[in-house]
């Protein structure tokens, strides 16, 4: 089944949750998942543009499985944390690696305005393989640039969501973004940033296609 996808309160997000991605920037493997939380204001839905304002130097792509919570929630066990899931989207977790390099505050470098592009149909898990994995792939202006499948997971969905609900109450339409695949901008030689007029299309199996466009706000 697919419903329309309501206005997150609060979208989490995880670094470093695919083990693909973690080898690619040289770092081991995390022993918790790393969250940090995107501003309710950088969502945006299909088709509308990416903005990059003049501050940032550096906005790169991250191509994500996005978690909709369908029921209010708090201290949920791995075993029922499916339970609590209205289904699955595609996000667009946009980084402004710049800033992100120079304050190490994760929040504030990807939370811009338009920095979360996100789908707005919710297809249920009974639509969906999730535990056999799903395919994911981001291409960028027509060149394919992260290919991998959720089976990547460091940390799984379940875990996900037993973990952020440990004494934090989750709330029907908030999203968990899951983490990138490898291929990020940043990790090429060179970086392929953001560029005025491209377009990202991010394709998850089973969910379709979410498309944005690029545009550089000149001031």
């Amino acid at each position: 089944m697919r419903t329309k996808r309501v206005a997150p309160r609060l979208i989490w997000g995880v670094g470093l949750n695919y083990r693909d991605h973690a080898a690619e920037t040289g770092r081991p493997l995390p022993e918790a998942p790393t969250l940090f939380v995107k501003s309710p204001s950088s969502v945006v839905g299909p088709g509308e543009p990416i903005v990059v304002p003049p501050v940032v130097t550096m906005p790169d792509y991250e191509g994500e499985l996005a978690v909709v919570i369908g029921a209010r929630c708090r201290d949920v066990p791995v075993e029922r944390a499916l339970d609590v899931v209205a289904g699955l989207t595609i996000g667009h977790d946009v980084s402004a690696r710049d800033h992100q390099y120079t304050t190490g505050q994760w929040s504030w470098s990807k939370s811009f305005d338009t920095f979360c592009p996100l789908g707005d149909q919710v297809v249920s898990l009974d639509e969906v393989d999730l535990a056999g994995g799903l395919a994911i792939e981001t291409r960028v202006s027509g060149e394919v640039l992260q290919s991998s499948n959720t089976s990547e997971l460091v940390f799984s969905v379940p875990q996900l969501i037993a973990w952020i609900t440990q004494g934090c109450t989750l709330e029907p339409g908030d999203v968990i973004l899951t983490g990138t695949p490898a291929g990020v901008g940043a990790a090429r030689n060179p970086p392929r940033w953001l560029v005025d007029g491209d377009t990202v299309e991010i394709t998850i199996e089973g969910l379709g296609t979410l498309r944005n466009p690029v545009v550089r706000d000149l001031g």
